[in-house]
């Protein structure tokens, strides 16, 4: 699936393609590389600058950048030594059978045209860093999909870094889909419907009618992406994204895509199949520079934290990523996401104002804060909340520079 003689190394919305004069898109660039390389070599790093340029338009614009950027996203020292696997590792793993047949399906993620003798050293190095993580933590369990999102660290940054920082991705962002069950999943899934529902009551309503349900984005969601589209560049994009915001953020992103193509699903037959089969084929040519800024407002809107809320007045506490992160942790206290599309059918919640239109309008520099709101108090209330919260949700040292 993944491109990589493309290298991931150019941005992907058109105006960064060439849209605009070639000296602009130079300058842009330039100016973008040499911000990235300030914040890097600030003491100490400013991490809160590296979000700022992960979200913005292009993201982080090379592999070369990213293999140093990712790793201050995730509060890992490259300087650490990388884990290592105990001895037999794959003769001990109770896992290594589904791993190893999940990575021989992958073929498709590595890039056209690489030697074979390449591709099975890349593949069998794969199974060695999901087998050595799962080791390590055996709090986590493996899922079907978990190697795509490993493959995309391994094809950026190599084998030792991607260990450490996939390690890291896994207890914290993708914990709740490493539980036992896939109960924590589904509760993230059910983010969805509600997220639509605040923005286009008639497309939420449809959907219900056609008992569609959430599956469709199940492996976008616990893949970030990786398994469903075909072209590597736009999945470094979003990781760039996702990297640098909150934990729930792919579910947001997964709402504006089926917001985006609000025409296409009203104009199918309003059953399962018809609209299950839409959506789960996932467009190659999406908007994606401008569906992240649209993501990005729809969790200025309508945070997590409302929704937790919501869920926290019928059910006790279930731990989710949510509340692992120190912002939002007395807010989902009594999480069940699910809940809300039950208390909605109960009638049990007051109506809520519509906001059909807020989103439809460019929203470029609102989202350009939401990277920068934990910098300048110039923001306003909302961005500025919102922006720490982004940054608040990173691993526990980055907490401490928003206090």
């Amino acid at each position: 699936m993944a491109s990589r003689s493309a290298q991931g190394d150019g941005p992907t919305s058109s105006r960064w393609d060439g849209g605009e004069e070639k000296a602009d898109f130079n300058a842009k660039r330039k100016k973008k590389v040499a911000e990235i390389h300030q914040a890097l070599n600030s003491d100490p790093t400013d991490v809160a600058a590296l979000r700022r340029m992960a979200i913005s338009e292009g993201g982080l614009l090379t592999d070369e950048i990213r293999r140093k950027v990712w790793p201050k996203l995730l509060n890992v020292n490259t300087n650490d030594p990388s884990p290592v696997s105990g001895e037999n590792l794959r003769q001990m793993s109770k896992d290594y059978q589904q791993v190893l047949l999940d990575v021989r399906r992958s073929l498709r993620r590595f890039p056209p045209g690489m030697p074979e003798e390449q591709r099975e050293g890349l593949q069998e190095e794969l199974i060695d860093i999901i087998l050595i993580i799962l080791e390590r933590n055996p709090q986590l369990h493996y899922y079907q999909g978990y190697h795509d999102i490993v493959v995309t660290f391994l094809l950026v940054v190599g084998e030792r870094l991607a260990t450490s920082l996939v390690e890291k991705l896994s207890t914290h962002h993708l914990r709740d889909f490493m539980d036992p069950t896939m109960d924590n999943t589904k509760h993230i899934l059910n983010y969805l419907m509600p997220i639509i529902d605040q923005v286009n009551p008639e497309l939420h309503d449809f959907m219900q009618s056609a008992e569609v349900g959430t599956i469709f984005a199940l492996s976008w969601l616990i893949t970030w992406f990786g398994h469903v589209l075909s072209d590597f560049r736009h999945v470094v994009r979003l990781y760039d994204f996702f990297l640098a915001c909150h934990p729930l953020m792919p579910i947001y992103f997964a709402a504006v895509i089926v917001l985006y193509r609000e025409q296409e699903v009203l104009d199918c037959d309003c059953d399962m199949a018809s609209v299950h089969h839409l959506l789960s084929q996932i467009p190659q040519d999406l908007p994606y520079e401008t569906l992240i800024s649209r993501a990005g407002d729809l969790f200025v809107q309508f945070p997590p934290s409302e929704l937790a809320r919501e869920a926290a007045a019928q059910q006790r506490a279930e731990k989710t990523a949510a509340s692992t992160f120190k912002d939002f942790e007395l807010a989902s206290a009594q999480q069940r996401p699910d809940m809300v599309l039950r208390q909605r059918f109960r009638g049990l919640l007051r109506p809520e104002e519509r906001t059909k239109d807020v989103l439809t309008k460019p929203r470029t520099n609102r989202f350009v804060k939401l990277a920068v709101m934990g910098l300048t108090v110039a923001l306003g209330a909302a961005a500025l909340a919102v922006v720490k919260s982004a940054l608040e949700w990173a691993p526990k040292f980055q907490l401490q520079l928003f206090p």
